[in-house]
């Protein structure tokens, strides 16, 4: 409950006029009835012995649990659900608490049996955070305006086996990486200081936004080639700073780039978000992500951005990439609702694109899309869209599709994303997927230093347990496998077989996989 409720955002509303005073606590098939005044002095108290406890209803009740079942308890109740700085919450404002609660609504019922109201609970934590900090599963249950609850922990440990089993699957996935043998691979070439190029700045009127569009253009002296450019997309909450250090390599191998903002789900839309000053619906992003997408293609065509290019590789990063397989052209397989239905049954958290994915298909933000003109091919990095394209049932594109993802990444994990995405949607020769071992969701983000190239300086300061390990090294292995691709497009004879590699100066291990090896996986 911790865990889910930490994605919560809650809505204003009144302060409840009573609060709970009796609670069921159901666990290792016992019932417990207590008072809920009684729970939160046992819970807070510093003995767990129910020796210790003066004689009470609770003290009998406690004395049926075995001592870790006890001890879980407490933990489950103290376990904060969400803090003021909660940033799961804000995101998911619009649409994915929803699901989100009807999952909680079978741990937690009211008196009736019933599953308890969405706008109850959000209304409670509301308040809650109005007067304090931090809130504690233990606080709502305080809170809550009902005379009795039910809360189910054998209900919750079904949901946890659900979770560890998903988990599972990643982890065998990991496993079977791993047992493959690996190349040394020395990567050549050290990146430039940040100060030694920077982007020119271009600005594009646009009809569907109040303000100038925002584009950085990379030029190298020297193309690679005459006809192919390359459009990068940021994800959700991202800024093209984040990406600088792709575009000056991809810019450095001869590839013409430019790097869009999308106002609305871009940072200055997320730290909006943050500080309450705006909520978030993906619907209407994604549509005018598409519609920056567009208008860039339109004015690039005319001359009116200067790059140069006759055939543009979409590239994005999670949303930037969903943007770029919906402007490909790839077609919604029908079904989406059941579909959305058997995901969102439990508590959604191994894969929380399937949130989004949801919101989007809701809000009716995937249909229409055609592919864009005189497209070269797709790079995606920690791509999504397995709910939306299930490989079994796709249309696979013409292009060469590039998927990149992370071992580390649970919020769109290779298992349910990149790989069935390639399986589903790729058929030209050249596409592949790349698997960096310890690589998460956030490892391609990158700020720029104060012309710095340092692991202390240019990081995204999310943490390890966000970013990942050696994550400018796999930033490295990204940049040499998107480099690589590129220049496949024009090869004849493009690798797609599996290949298992090493970068030799920081034992960062990727996989690169074509179509057939990736369904293999998913087959295991």
């Amino acid at each position: 409950m911790g865990l889910m409720g930490s994605l919560l955002l809650s809505t204003c509303g009144s302060w409840p006029v009573g609060s709970t005073e009796r609670v069921e606590v159901k666990i290792d098939g016992v019932v417990l009835p207590v008072s809920v005044e009684e729970l939160g002095a046992f819970v807070r108290s510093p003995t767990t012995d129910p020796a210790q406890l003066s004689r009470s209803e609770l003290s009998t009740w406690m004395s049926l649990l075995a001592p870790e079942s006890r001890q879980g308890l407490i933990r489950l109740l103290k376990a904060p659900v969400l803090s003021r700085r909660s940033f799961g919450r804000q995101l998911l404002s619009s649409w994915g608490a929803g699901p989100l609660l009807d999952a909680l609504g079978e741990l937690v019922r009211v008196e009736d049996g019933k599953s308890i109201n969405r706008s109850l609970v959000l209304s409670t934590l509301e308040q809650l955070l109005e007067r304090q900090a931090t809130v504690s599963t233990l606080d709502v249950l305080e809170a809550l305006p009902t005379q009795q609850l039910r809360l189910d922990l054998d209900a919750l440990v079904v949901a946890a086996n659900r979770w560890r089993l998903e988990l599972e699957r990643h982890q065998t996935l990991m496993r079977t990486l791993a047992q493959k043998e690996a190349r040394l691979q020395l990567l050549k070439g050290a990146e430039r200081s940040a100060s030694s190029e920077s982007p020119h700045q271009s600005t594009l009127a646009v009809d569907h936004r109040s303000r100038l569009l925002q584009v950085e253009r990379w030029i190298p002296q020297s193309p690679r080639e005459e006809r192919t450019w390359v459009l990068m997309m940021p994800g959700l909450g991202g800024d093209p700073s984040h990406f600088h250090w792709l575009a000056r390599s991809l810019m450095q191998a001869g590839w013409p780039v430019a790097v869009l903002e999308h106002p609305g789900s871009d940072a200055a839309a997320v730290q909006a978000l943050l500080e309450g000053r705006q909520s978030f619906d993906g619907a209407p992003a994604l549509h005018g992500r598409l519609a920056d997408l567009a208008a860039v293609l339109d004015a690039q065509r005319r001359g009116d951005l200067n790059i140069p290019g006759t055939e543009v590789v979409l590239m994005g990063h999670s949303l930037g990439a969903l943007t770029a397989l919906l402007a490909s052209g790839a077609e919604q397989v029908h079904g989406m609702e059941p579909r959305c239905e058997g995901a969102l049954a439990g508590l959604p958290l191994t894969n929380l694109s399937e949130l989004l994915q949801c919101e989007l298909a809701a809000g009716r933000a995937l249909e229409g899309n055609a592919m864009a003109p005189s497209l070269r091919a797709v790079v995606g990095l920690n791509s999504f869209g397995g709910l939306i394209w299930p490989h079994r049932a796709s249309r696979a594109l013409p292009i060469p599709l590039l998927m990149v993802g992370g071992t580390l990444d649970l919020i769109t994990p290779p298992l349910d994303e990149q790989l069935p995405l390639l399986a589903g949607l790729a058929e030209h020769p050249a596409s592949r997927v790349v698997v960096v071992e310890g690589a998460s969701h956030f490892s391609p983000i990158r700020v720029d230093g104060q012309g710095k190239a340092s692991e202390g300086d240019d990081l995204f300061r999310l943490g390890e347990e966000l970013v990942g390990v050696n994550p400018l090294s796999v930033q490295r292995v990204i940049a040499h496998e998107i480099i690589g691709f590129l220049d496949s497009l024009s090869s004849e004879s493009p690798r797609n077989d599996a290949v298992h590699l090493m970068e030799a100066s920081s034992k960062t291990r990727w996989h690169r996989l074509g179509r057939r090896p990736a369904l293999q996986l998913l087959d295991q």
